[in-house]
């Protein structure tokens, strides 16, 4: 694997040719780790750059290099105008429109650019490496717009998009997030524009590289977000006098999906020892204790179930991402035994297959935090709590309006599960006839994991008011991580402001300090 040092505090990524991993995907792309090009990749870039330039040589046409593309690949191109060629080719496909893609995706989707180059299959120079390198250490992000891929030579315009900045034309934002030109954001960092040889053109746009920059970042951050819906859940499996029994480790057993014995394990692990789930127990006949809950209503007795099976989903996920990382994508490509050959890698079904299904285990998990929410509320189901967690029920709305909001979330989280890998639109006079819509799947899936948060910040904000509203002490791991919305949130009283109140909440969720705190009590969580 490509290394991640840590000289310092300033970690860098290597890029040397081998695999990256997500972190370190994460790392640049979010946080503005460095990158580094291995000389050893440069030298292999070198040895391959070698073979384009013979072919370029060559009277018998070769695609990419001395002929036009996609549809008008059978029209032979001249020497003279096989620089226009590249240059006609990156401008034209920058056609992306709508509003910009964020800073941390536009990073990705060029890091991974860079790791395909470094690979030496794609015939680049090494010198094109070296300055993808130097703009994102120099912190400057070309604009790119929502739409324009239809993820099927890859992510044509936004890496179009990428490569008309590195050649000095376009926007860019820079360093302090202003929007410059790209020329003299070039020139203030010391960085020359490219100039394109043959086939580097078709070298910087073909590839899966949006969405597999998106789907990286998904996982890092749907794993932070599961564990935190089984705090959740067990924040409200206690403040609604619910059962643990059913997490116990045996039971689970007997269904042996990895991901919900991990789900298991957590609320276990935070329930354990709790003073107001030993309250509502009593003895058996074997004088043990046991709930006199016989059955929760299935959105707490089956947490487990439904998180561990998005659990087992990410990790499906996370398996594609890992063997996407480890590809080499472009069209053509150069191979180890020096062929230049057309291929179908660059299209973005298996990308966009596991966007997709991500966002249907999103919408499913967080459909099951509202409905834990929606129980705090209804005196009928609430056991005992005053009606809606109100201060004065009637004068005080209490937590009413923001079930609305999980509720409201929940709905849109529903329409963004339908798939988009399932839509195809031909394009490219039908040379490009099936595409994989792979980039729309990878916007829907961060709008959805946005809503995911807000929706279990609704919950842990609701439970930590019920757990105050109790007589009894809740377990330790449920206590921390009341505490820690109480070091932003006040507690219960009459009606206040409650649309800040929950966005404090959602920092916290989005920054894995609930999690972090529940572990910081109980151990490690998975």
């Amino acid at each position: 694997m490509s290394t991640l040092h840590t000289p310092g505090h300033d970690s860098h990524v290597v890029l040397d040719g081998t695999p990256l991993g997500v972190e370190q995907v994460v790392a640049v792309a979010r946080h503005g780790a460095p990158v580094e090009v291995h000389a050893d990749a440069l030298e292999r870039m070198a040895r391959s750059r070698a073979v384009i330039e013979d072919l370029a040589d060559d009277t018998v046409p070769h695609y990419g290099v001395s002929t036009g593309f996609g549809a008008l690949a059978r029209r032979h191109i001249p020497a003279e105008q096989r620089a226009q060629l590249q240059l006609s080719l990156v401008r034209s496909h920058a056609a992306g429109s709508g509003p910009e893609v964020e800073t941390e995706v536009v990073r990705a989707l060029q890091l991974l650019r860079l790791a395909t180059l470094v690979t030496g299959h794609t015939g680049a120079r090494p010198a094109t490496a070296q300055t993808y390198a130097a703009m994102l250490n120099a912190h400057l992000t070309p604009v790119v717009h929502e739409y324009g891929s239809l993820g099927c030579s890859g992510d044509l315009a936004p890496l179009a998009h990428v490569a008309l900045a590195a050649m000095g034309e376009g926007r860019v934002r820079d360093a302090d997030g202003a929007l410059v030109d790209a020329a003299g954001a070039l020139a203030a960092a010391g960085i020359e524009p490219l100039v394109l040889a043959e086939k580097e053109g078709l070298a910087l746009i073909n590839g899966t590289d949006g969405m597999l920059g998106m789907l990286c970042l998904a996982v890092h951050d749907l794993r932070r977000l599961l564990t935190t819906a089984d705090v959740a859940a067990a924040l409200s499996v206690e403040a609604l006098l619910g059962s643990d029994a059913p997490f116990a480790q045996d039971l689970v057993a007997l269904r042996p999906h990895p991901g919900q014995a991990a789900s298991a394990a957590n609320l276990r692990r935070v329930l354990a020892g709790s003073p107001l789930m030993a309250s509502h127990r009593e003895l058996d006949e074997h004088g043990d204790p046991a709930c006199t809950r016989v059955q929760d209503a299935y959105s707490l007795r089956c947490a487990p179930q439904v998180h561990g099976a998005a659990r087992d989903t990410l990790e499906h996920a996370a398996t594609v991402a890992g063997r996407e990382l480890a590809s080499a994508i472009d069209n053509p490509v150069v191979t180890d035994d020096g062929r230049v050959e057309s291929n179908g890698n660059f299209h973005g079904a298996p990308v966009a297959y596991v966007l997709d299904f991500l966002a249907i285990a999103v919408a499913d998990v967080a459909s099951m935090s509202e409905r834990r929410t929606d129980r705090f509320l209804d005196v009928a189901r609430s056991e005992g709590l005053p009606a809606f967690l109100a201060h004065d029920p009637g004068v005080d709305s209490g937590h009413m309006i923001a079930q609305y909001t999980a509720a409201g979330i929940v709905s849109e989280l529903k329409r963004l599960a339908v798939p988009a890998s399932v839509d195809s639109i031909p394009s490219s006079a039908m040379q490009e006839d099936h595409v994989s819509m792979g980039w729309a799947g990878g916007r829907k899936l961060r709008r959805a994991l946005d809503g995911l948060a807000r929706v279990l910040a609704v919950e842990v904000l609701t439970g930590a008011r019920a757990l105050d509203l109790r007589a009894e002490a809740p377990a330790a791991g449920t206590r921390a991580v009341r505490d820690a919305v109480r070091a932003v949130v006040a507690g219960p009283g009459p009606d206040r402001h409650l649309a800040p109140e929950i966005e404090h909440v959602v920092g916290l969720v989005t920054s894995g300090r609930v999690a972090a705190a529940a572990a910081d009590v109980v151990g490690p969580l998975d």
